[in-house]
């Protein structure tokens, strides 16, 4: 999937742009450091930057979960990430900028972690098994990343945001369509196209209930998230042929 990058969200140790401070993410080999000498503490410089990035990063994603992206100020994650704001804008020009890095990473890791559970082996699994294997690790990734949620909703966020995560909802409905046709291969192509597309907004909203719990009610919740869905498409899989044998998922 192609990412898309606002300009103001370049940070100094991506654009190579030199940075005032002792925080400087330099350009290796240039500057009054550069030489054979002294070829690799301009390195040492930027992987100083590129940690001082991850680190705020780190700070926003705690600030955009405790006070939602539009509470948010670059003076809160600077106290969050425990610098002073002017070294917060040697990396970030903005709150927008911040949010774009944070938001491009999230949902990068995102699409690694549903690119691992929608895969061919899963189809030859019994149903209560495969809906373990596939919402397990996503309902894991929202867990340990709320701040995924934050920036994925709200009039108030970023559009390069908006506009990724749209791509990124239909890239998974088409994936989920994918696998449900090749789990029911009897089942009408329009059917699959409405039974995909239920099963998504049931995960959906099945996913803000458990993000709204936490310690033993959450797995309660995320018990009856997949309860739900099971109940919702063990009939389908009743009605499937004995002996047919599934087709496989057409992955990009």
């Amino acid at each position: 999937m192609p990412e898309a990058r606002a300009g103001a969200a370049a940070t100094p140790a991506q654009s190579g742009k030199d940075t005032k401070g002792d925080e400087g993410a330099k350009t290796p080999g240039t500057g009054p450091d550069a030489g054979s000498g002294a070829a690799g503490r301009p390195r040492r410089r930027q992987a100083r930057g590129e940690a001082r990035i991850a680190q705020l990063l780190e700070a926003a994603a705690g600030v955009f979960c405790s006070s939602g992206y539009n509470g948010a100020s670059t003076n809160a994650i600077a106290r969050e990430a425990g610098v002073s704001p002017g070294t917060l804008y040697q990396f970030f020009p903005n709150k927008e900028a911040i949010a774009i890095e944070l938001g491009e990473q999230l949902m990068h890791r995102w699409r690694e972690t549903y690119g691992a559970a929608f895969v061919v082996s899963h189809i030859e699994l019994p149903l209560d098994r495969m809906l373990d294997t596939v919402l397990d690790p996503l309902i894991a990734f929202n867990c340990e990343n709320p701040a995924f949620a934050v920036l994925t909703h709200g009039s108030e966020i970023p559009g390069v945001i908006t506009r990724e995560h749209d791509i990124l909802h239909a890239s998974m409905l088409t994936r989920t369509e994918q696998l449900l046709g090749a789990y029911l291969p009897e089942l009408p192509a329009d059917q699959v196209t409405r039974t995909a597309a239920m099963s998504f907004v049931i995960f959906k909203a099945g996913l803000d209930l458990v993000m709204e719990h936490e310690g033993e009610e959450r797995e309660a919740y995320i018990r009856e998230l997949k309860s739900v869905m099971y109940r919702y498409l063990e009939p389908l899989v009743c009605d499937t042929p004995d002996g047919v044998t599934p087709g496989p998922i057409n992955t990009p």
